[in-house]
């Protein structure tokens, strides 16, 4: 039996009308590289209707499918394990496709703490849950290298869902492409003021000089109120942040707008990467001083300590499931840019064991490491200390884990969080010995200065 069903559709440089086609059905999502805007992306994945749907809430799981809910409180990577099961196995003819049917998600960074006992001391400013992914047998895969556009559908797919879709992206000219409404009550408001933040990042550095920790990667959160279409501000933002591992998603009074340029975990025939990303630089007003300031960035003692730090721990994590002796580290201190900033962006790679999984890799590296600091356990106890509100899905994971074997997925930052009538984002950065407390809290703005900007010309009343 064929394991998939494959229909051609036209090739679009820009995805935001195909998922105009199917944005109404129930979860639909999409992984979004950035393209045409963004230079580092390849695969657009856009999917919806899911068959099976799994939300944990700190102990409990809930696992929605069409007999009914039912609740568990095991571990939540082995649920989503359970849940990719019926979708296997696979043959190796379709491996070369990123997705064919499988989960697609998110892993929230508050889901840490079932993996790392730390004490529960921040308030939960969102009521979303601490893990959502949904099981989705279809997905319309969007190559932008092959410039290529494919329509995938696993055998376990519904006829008449299959049908829906096909007529959907038949008639795709006919989407929906009006501009719905979207404004900001006010500007974003702070948790912390700037005093406050700097206070803590000088207690992380004592945390350092008594040895409990060689870096704590601390955050600060905004908050603003919001009303109208989520898609008209998620549209807007990838046009200013365009970013090769965003993501859209929305679902009753919730919904994620990530525009993330971290990648997580990736695994494609058993090869594993991570690009963890440590070292941010502003870009400049003019040629001349972007370059002097990537420049700066590039040979700053105090960036590549920080980006070593978290690569050494990584190279840790993926060991826990990769080959003796397949861990190596191809590119150290690489510079990237985007429309923002320059980051530095180090590539650690594996070769995945035969005896584990996509899944119980995902599982022993999470929640990344860059988005904690090292050690990491300590880390986090120390971010639990300082930060006064829970990350929720901010710092986790959004991605997919396909019936194929093959898994990718962004580390959440650069990500506006919805929830009811109002929207919450974060910025911050690593902090080490040397790290001074002013560049710190600048560093935390420059990160999403450009996500605020684009929101903020949404506030009523304020001037186009």
């Amino acid at each position: 039996m064929q394991s998939i069903e494959i229909q051609e559709i036209p090739y679009q440089p820009d995805s935001e009308q195909l998922f105009e086609a199917v944005r109404d059905l129930p979860d639909a999502i999409w992984l979004d590289s950035g393209k045409p805007r963004s230079t580092q992306g390849r695969f657009d994945i856009i999917s919806a209707s899911p068959d099976a749907l799994i939300e944990t809430r700190g102990a409990l799981s809930t696992i929605s499918d069409s007999n009914g809910k039912t609740t568990s409180d095991r571990d939540p990577f082995d649920l989503a394990q359970q849940l990719l099961q019926p979708l296997l196995p696979f043959d190796n003819a379709v491996s070369n496709y990123p997705f064919v049917g499988g989960l697609i998600g998110y892993f929230g960074y508050d889901l840490g703490r079932r993996l790392i006992d730390i004490e529960n001391r921040a308030e939960a400013v969102t009521d979303l849950p601490d893990m959502r992914i949904g099981r989705y047998l279809w997905a319309l895969i969007i190559d932008h290298s092959a410039r290529q556009c494919q329509l995938i559908f696993h055998r376990n797919c519904a006829v008449e869902l299959r049908e829906e879709i096909s007529r959907r992206f038949k008639n795709n000219s006919q989407a929906d492409t009006d501009k719905r409404v979207f404004t900001l009550a006010g500007k974003f408001q702070a948790t912390l003021d700037q005093e406050q933040y700097q206070q803590s990042i000088r207690c992380i550095k004592d945390y350092i000089a008594s040895g409990d920790c060689y870096q704590t990667n601390f955050t600060q959160h905004f908050s603003a109120g919001f009303k109208g279409d989520l898609w008209t501000a998620y549209k807007s933002l990838r046009e200013k942040a365009p970013s090769p591992y965003s993501a859209f998603w929305q679902w009753p009074n919730q919904a994620l707008l990530c525009l993330s340029p971290e990648r997580f975990v990736q695994s494609v025939d058993n090869l594993v990467e991570t690009k963890p990303i440590k070292g941010t630089a502003r870009r400049g007003a003019t040629v001349e001083e972007d370059q002097q300031l990537s420049e700066q960035l590039v040979n700053s003692s105090k960036d590549r300590a920080e980006n070593l730090m978290i690569v050494d721990l990584l190279r840790n994590d993926l060991s826990k499931n990769c080959e003796a002796g397949s861990i190596a580290v191809p590119k150290l201190f690489e510079l990237e840019s985007f429309a923002n900033v320059h980051h530095l962006v180090s590539t650690v790679t594996g070769k995945l064991d035969k005896n584990s999984s996509p899944v119980n890799l995902l599982r022993d590296c999470f929640p990344g490491g860059s988005i904690t600091g090292a050690p990491k356990k300590r880390a986090m106890e120390i971010i639990e200390e300082l930060e006064p509100v829970r990350r929720s899905v901010y710092c986790g994971s959004i991605g997919y884990i396909s019936a194929n074997n093959r898994m990718d997925s962004n580390i959440a930052i650069r990500t506006v969080i919805a929830d009811g009538d109002q929207l919450h984002c974060w910025g911050g950065g690593g902090i080490i010995a040397d790290s001074r407390e002013d560049r710190e809290y600048q560093e935390s703005i420059d990160k999403i200065r450009a996500l605020l900007n684009a929101l903020e010309t949404f506030i009523e009343d304020s001037p186009v």
